[in-house]
């Protein structure tokens, strides 16, 4: 949101100008990693939360003891009762909690840390190397982009997060020759294992449905995807501001690869868990999109991520989305449909899904607007 307001300082009334102060960061291209390296210790205005979101975390909090489910995907290579306990691990999981940890996956570790390594790299290059990427765009046609808060002039506040996206939802493949030099190579090799295990998970998921092994990739819910690799610098004063706010995603589901730092947690029975990190694990998360055609089998559930006094923290998530330039309509499995579970969401595309996903606030989930009543 943006616009102006009062301010008191020494008993004279001021006028702050968001806007202004908006613009001023978004043109310096630099991001919040430029704040952080000219040396501020108290965080801009544009940063700060709402009031009532800061009181509410500051009161006391039960001590969570929930742990969430960690699924070891070595039991996909047994024989058949293994595998059944591994599909009952997923449905179970992507039914209570829209979230588990996946050890075991087939990625090499060497492959997990060069990638980390490389969103440490790309956002600590010279700036004005990154600057070349800089733009608004992120959920355009544009494959490669670099930014500080996609949403910073609709947002509640802008977040301690700067971001390298790479989008093939409206173009179907990737050009190699758009990404970074210095991380070009990683993101390859990132994608390649993505893609190759995002396939074996629709399997799963599809036998957690009580459906054949190919019936989620018949509907194409791995048709091309998108990843962002996220670099939050360490802040100076976290308990105002917040690193990703509270938010569903957009997809079918999501793989996260987040490093030791911490600060990822999710919102279940009213309060918030965290997702403490495993060396080597990924993080595999329900999105909106397979909620609405599971009838709400599996959730999506909100999540966060906390600015932190240490950092940087360095993550990447691989979106798979399932946007075509040939619109194909989704609804809920019929299938999965009874007299006892009619169907909760109407008929849409995911182009039109998208588009009211990024017109909306991220603390609303966008399949609240597809729902029948």
């Amino acid at each position: 949101m943006s616009g102006n307001s009062v301010m008191s300082i020494n008993g004279t009334q001021t006028k702050y100008d968001r806007e202004k102060e908006l613009r001023e960061f978004d043109n310096t291209k630099r991001g919040v990693k430029g704040l952080v390296d000219s040396g501020v210790k108290t965080i801009p205005k544009i940063f700060i939360r709402p009031l009532e979101e800061i009181s509410e975390d500051s009161k006391p909090q039960n001590v969570n003891k929930l742990v969430l489910p960690i699924i070891d995907l070595a039991k996909i290579h047994t024989n058949n009762n293994p595998r059944r306990e591994l599909v009952e691990q997923i449905e179970n999981a992507s039914a209570k909690w829209g979230f588990f940890q996946l050890i075991n996956h087939g990625i090499p570790l060497n492959v997990i840390e060069k990638m980390l390594e490389m969103v440490k790299m790309f956002h600590e290059q010279d700036v004005e190397v990154k600057m070349k990427y800089y733009g608004r765009d992120v959920h355009t046609n544009k494959q490669v982009v670099y930014d500080s808060n996609f949403d910073l002039f609709t947002s509640k506040n802008a977040y301690w997060r700067d971001t390298l996206s790479v989008n093939t939802a409206f173009t179907g493949q990737l050009d190699p020759e758009l990404l970074p030099p210095i991380c070009r190579d990683a993101i390859l090799d990132h994608i390649k294992h993505m893609v190759q295990l995002g396939s074996v998970l629709l399997e799963l998921m599809s036998e957690a449905l009580g459906l054949g092994p190919d019936y989620l990739k018949e509907l194409e819910c791995d048709k091309n995807w998108s990843s962002v690799y996220h670099y939050y610098p360490s802040c100076p004063q976290p308990e105002l501001t917040i690193g990703t706010p509270k938010h569903t995603d957009s997809s079918f589901f999501t793989v996260l690869l987040q490093d030791q730092v911490g600060g990822l947690q999710i919102r279940l029975d009213d309060q918030w868990v965290d997702v403490h990190p495993i060396p080597g694990a990924l993080v595999i998360n329900i999105g909106d999109l397979l909620q609405m055609i599971t009838n709400d089998k599996f959730i999506s559930v909100l999540h966060r991520v906390k600015a932190n006094p240490v950092g940087p923290r360095l993550s990447s998530a691989f979106f798979f989305a399932g946007l075509s330039s040939k619109p194909k309509k989704y609804g809920p499995i019929t299938e999965l449909l009874s007299e006892e579970n009619p169907p909760i969401y109407r008929e849409f595309t995911v182009g039109e899904y998208v588009t009211h996903f990024f017109s909306k606030p991220q603390d609303e989930p966008g399949r609240n607007h597809f729902m029948l009543n």
